[in-house]
């Protein structure tokens, strides 16, 4: 009789323990762990994943990793890519919706030696630019396009496929190469060049900044509601994260050190990147403004006889999850 209540006893624990299991949710990142991601790593080690009954896993990304083939392939739930990657896979049929805009405001830059005698865009025909590829390259593109600047060598500019470092103009091989404010830029500062040796064109200021670093889904994935469910909640507590990250940055920082397996990432390097970062988040509660969003469709339209994307798209995005998550 004993052995028998004993049993029962276990069985009633572990369906209660089933039922009140919580929730897997996988994020794709789209690079390395770094401060680029604070706000999810804050997240899951301050417990606000878990105060959602969430069971959070992060997936770093890194060169050889593209988080559209791993969100298509089911390899996570939720990505975080740039928007003019993002709308081109859609356009070219992955079906990749926008849920959450935790970034406003775009890091990119082009950065330049001042010794190349490039003092504005008008310069850039005959020079050699560093830019990313791997769907990196398409803010670039409309960029030159909107200048009515080739791409091709030919009394334009030479394009020189960059790999995730600043090399090319540290080694003389490029006048100017791509940067984040919160990244290589810092790079070319520590291999030895100063900022007066050097010219920044913020994509901001040239007014083709498109959005980055925004949490993107698969379209059907949201027509089940224990999906968006999920969604809500990884969205409020993301946010939640965010904002300590913002007000914290050091603290921040020093959380994703914690979670970066490589080894690779300087302690002073993640609280600067950190502090940069949250000059892009602020001003962000996590949904995404229109008028940024038109702004990049523009951008992306506005290719001449080869734009990033060749109609406006549709249903692109929702506010569906931002507005249950805000509320």
């Amino acid at each position: 009789m004993k052995t028998y209540i004993k049993g029962a006893i276990g069985a009633i624990a572990l369906m209660t323990s089933s039922a009140y299991a919580a929730d897997d949710v996988t994020l794709q990142l789209k690079w390395v762990t770094q401060a680029q991601f604070a706000g999810y790593y804050v997240a899951l080690e301050n417990g606000y994943y878990g105060d959602e009954d969430l069971n959070v896993t992060i997936k770093p990304g890194g060169p050889d990793v593209a988080p559209v083939q791993v969100l298509i392939g089911g390899g996570a739930d939720v990505m975080v890519d740039w928007m003019p990657s993002a709308l081109a896979a859609r356009e070219q049929g992955a079906p990749v919706v926008n849920i959450a805009q935790p970034f406003k405001s775009s890091g990119m830059m082009l950065t330049c030696r001042k010794d190349s005698g490039i003092t504005s865009p008008e310069d850039f025909p005959g020079k050699t630019l560093g830019v990313w590829f791997f769907g990196n390259e398409y803010p670039f593109l409309s960029w030159m396009s909107s200048l009515g600047i080739g791409t091709d060598g030919n009394d334009g500019v030479t394009v020189l496929k960059q790999g995730f470092n600043v090399d090319p103009i540290l080694q003389g091989q490029a006048e100017c190469v791509s940067t984040m404010t919160y990244n290589e830029y810092w790079q070319i500062i520590d291999a030895g060049l100063s900022s007066d040796d050097l010219v920044t064109f913020k994509y901001e200021d040239q007014g083709v900044a498109t959005l980055e670093d925004g949490l993107y889904v698969i379209e059907d994935n949201l027509n089940d509601p224990a999906f968006e469910d999920r969604m809500v909640r990884f969205v409020r507590a993301s946010m939640k994260g965010w904002k300590w990250a913002e007000d914290n940055p050091e603290a921040a920082a020093l959380i994703v050190l914690e979670y970066d397996e490589t080894g690779a990432q300087q302690e002073h390097h993640q609280i600067r990147m950190m502090g940069e970062i949250a000059k892009l988040t602020a001003g962000s509660n996590g949904a995404l403004n229109q008028a940024d969003y038109e702004r990049t469709v523009a951008t992306l339209m506005g290719g001449g006889s080869d734009p990033v994307i060749t109609k406006t798209p549709s249903g692109a995005w929702t506010h569906a999850i931002t507005d249950a998550a805000l509320k």
